[in-house]
């Protein structure tokens, strides 16, 4: 099994949503509201970006676990969803997970996720 963690733009996530609706083996996504800087240090050039809290910018923080097999679609998914071309759209991690257990019906492993 496998937690993706992906850092995208706020205006994607509705494009990222729908395109993991569509990834077979996926049953679920939490998405969260974050702030950050990457290598442009909160720096943005366009207007509608800039906030009030300087050197930071509005993310979304975007996790899928998933089995072994569903791991590289979820990635493209996300990938080609995210996609702007330019400076800022995002980034993707994917760790090993180790256990999982749903806590309704006790189900673990790939069964639980």
């Amino acid at each position: 099994m496998k937690l993706i963690i992906a850092f995208i733009r706020p205006s994607k996530e509705e494009d990222v949503r729908e395109a993991l609706h569509a990834v077979p083996g996926l049953s679920g996504a939490s998405f969260s509201d974050i702030r950050g800087f990457g290598r442009g240090r909160g720096h943005s050039f366009a207007e509608a970006e800039r906030e009030a809290v300087v050197g930071t910018l509005p993310r979304v923080r975007v996790e899928v676990m998933v089995p072994d097999a569903a791991q590289a679609a979820a990635e493209q998914a996300i990938a080609s969803a995210a996609h702007t071309g330019q400076r800022g759209d995002g980034k993707i991690y994917a760790l090993s997970l180790d256990s999982a257990r749903r806590i309704s019906s006790g189900e673990t492993a790939e069964t639980a996720v």
